[in-house]
C-alpha cells in the first residue's frame, strides 16, 4: 500500500535526524533525505477516508515527529529554530489528527476540531481530515467557516475545497469571493480555491462570475493562480465556446487553444487534491 510505504519511509527519514551529532549534520541529513517534499506527501495520503489500516505506522510517524522535535530544540541553532521546527511541528499536528482519523473516523476529527483548548495547529489539520473525506453531514460546518467574516483564513481555505465535493452550493462559494474581492491579500490566497471548487462544480450559476473574470480577473503566469485563465477553462466548459479575454486578444489562436487544453489538463489532475496551508 502506497501511504503505509511513504509513512514508513518518513518514519526511517525522521529516524536519522535523532543520530545527528550537530545542527549542520542535522541540516545535511534533511536535505539528502528530501523531508519536504516526504513528509508533505505520506501525511497527505495519510489523512484521508478509510486510513485505519494505516494506524501502527502514524503512531511511529507521531512518536518520531516528537523525538525530532525535542533533538531539534536542543541545538540552539538559528536556523534549525527558524525553519526546522516550525515545519516538524506542523507534522506533528497533522500527523496526530490524521491518527484520530484513522482511530476514531469523523467522530474523532469533529472532536478535535470542536476542542478550542487544542492547539491551532492541531484542529486545522483534523479540519482538512474532515474535508477531504466531506461526510454528507458535515457541511453546515464548512458552510459556517464560508459564512463568517473574519473566520481564520486557514479554515475558510479549507472549507472551500471541501464545498466541489457538495452539489448545489456553489452560491455559497460565489458570495464569499463576492466579499472577498476587494481584499487583495485574502483574495490572492483564497480566490484560487474558490475558483477552483466553482470549476469543480461545473454550476452554471457560476457562469456570470466567471464572464465578469475574463476581462476583470487577476492575470498571473501560473495557470492555478491566474483567475483569467481559469474563467476562460470554466466558461469553455459551461458552454463550448472559448470566449475573448483581457489575457489573449484572438481566442481562437491555435495556441491559445494548447494553452487552454493544458491548463484544462492540469485543472483536472488537481480537482481531488486539497493543499495545506501554513497555520501560524
Amino acid at each position: 500500500m502506497e501511504a503505509i510505504r511513504q509513512l514508513c519511509g518518513f518514519a526511517a527519514g525522521l529516524e536519522r535526524l535523532l543520530v545527528a551529532k550537530s545542527a549542520a549534520e542535522l541540516e545535511a541529513t534533511w536535505d539528502q533525505q528530501n523531508l519536504g517534499q516526504l513528509g508533505w506527501e505520506a501525511l497527505s495520503l495519510a489523512r484521508r477516508a478509510n486510513t485505519e489500516t494505516l494506524e501502527p505506522a502514524l503512531a511511529v510517524v507521531d512518536r518520531r515527529l516528537l523525538a525530532a522535535l525535542e533533538r531539534c530544540r536542543a541545538f540552539l541553532d538559528p536556523h534549525i529554530v527558524t525553519f526546522r521546527v516550525p515545519e516538524l511541528e506542523r507534522w506533528q499536528h497533522a500527523a496526530a489528527a490524521a491518527l484520530v482519523g484513522a482511530r476514531w473516523g469523523v467522530a474523532g476529527l469533529r472532536t478535535v476540531i470542536a476542542d478550542t483548548q487544542a492547539p491551532l495547529g492541531r484542529r486545522y489539520f483534523a479540519f482538512l481530515a474532515l474535508a477531504e473525506r466531506h461526510p454528507k453531514e458535515a457541511w453546515p460546518l464548512f458552510a459556517k467557516y464560508l459564512q463568517t467574516p473574519g473566520a481564520h483564513h486557514a479554515f475558510v481555505a479549507a472549507a472551500v475545497e471541501a464545498a466541489r465535493y457538495y452539489p448545489g452550493q456553489a452560491p455559497n462559494v460565489i458570495a464569499l469571493f463576492q466579499r472577498i474581492r476587494g481584499d487583495e491579500m485574502l483574495r490572492r490566497f483564497l480566490a484560487p480555491k474558490i475558483l477552483e471548487s466553482l470549476y469543480v462544480l461545473g454550476d452554471r450559476a457560476a457562469l456570470p462570475l466567471f464572464e465578469e473574470l475574463l476581462v476583470a480577473g487577476h492575470t498571473d503566469a501560473d495557470a492555478g493562480r491566474c483567475e483569467v485563465t481559469r474563467a476562460l477553462v470554466a466558461v469553455r466548459k459551461l458552454t463550448g465556446r472559448v470566449a475573448a479575454s483581457s489575457k489573449f486578444a484572438d481566442p481562437e489562436e491555435p495556441t491559445v487553444i494548447r494553452a487552454l487544453d493544458e491548463a484544462q489538463r492540469i485543472f483536472e489532475e488537481e480537482k481531488d487534491r486539497l493543499e495545506p496551508v501554513v497555520v501560524i
